[in-house]
């Protein structure tokens, strides 16, 4: 932890945004499009990332995405981000997505994302984030686990460009 960037925990920027899903987020399937889904969970990331970073942030890579059940039009969307990791300049968020039904209340988890935001300066030029304080055991769990993540997807990307 450097005096620049005092460590921040997870839970000052957990972020929880709400969408009722309307007729033109549908597919002709009568679910809500999976891009829909993509935008509000892409959103919903980089404010996460961005109430840690205190700057501006850019998606950098979007690393898993399961769309797990369908998000029916009419059903309220309810996207919550948290950060798993933070590296020097880049940080890992989480994005669950739950649709409620708001007729019947039923509640059900529809989508799981991993995404990495990149801080930026007023030049666009990345700048250093503040450290994840860990307060419990899960929290340490998550980050580990994003840690590994993070180095697969580095030696996955690495092979990729070795095949060019």
């Amino acid at each position: 932890m450097s005096q620049n960037h005092p460590g921040k925990r997870i839970a000052d920027s957990i972020v929880v945004m709400s969408h009722q899903m309307l007729p033109e987020d549908a597919n002709p399937y009568g679910s809500v499009h999976g891009g829909v889904i993509l935008k509000h969970i892409d959103t919903t990331g980089g404010v996460a990332a961005m109430r840690h970073a205190r700057t501006n942030v850019v998606t950098a890579s979007i690393d898993r995405v399961d769309f797990l059940k369908p998000v029916r039009v009419g059903d309220l969307a309810i996207f919550t981000a948290r950060l798993e990791y933070a590296g020097r300049t880049s940080m890992d968020v989480s994005v669950s997505v739950i649709g409620e039904d708001l007729i019947t209340g039923r509640t059900q988890h529809c989508a799981q994302a991993m995404l990495t935001y990149v801080a930026l300066d007023r030049d666009g030029h990345p700048i250093p984030v503040p450290p994840l304080l860990l307060e419990t055991d899960e929290e340490r769990q998550r980050s580990e686990a994003a840690a590994a993540r993070r180095k697969r997807s580095a030696e996955d990307k690495k092979a990729t460009r070795q095949r060019g």
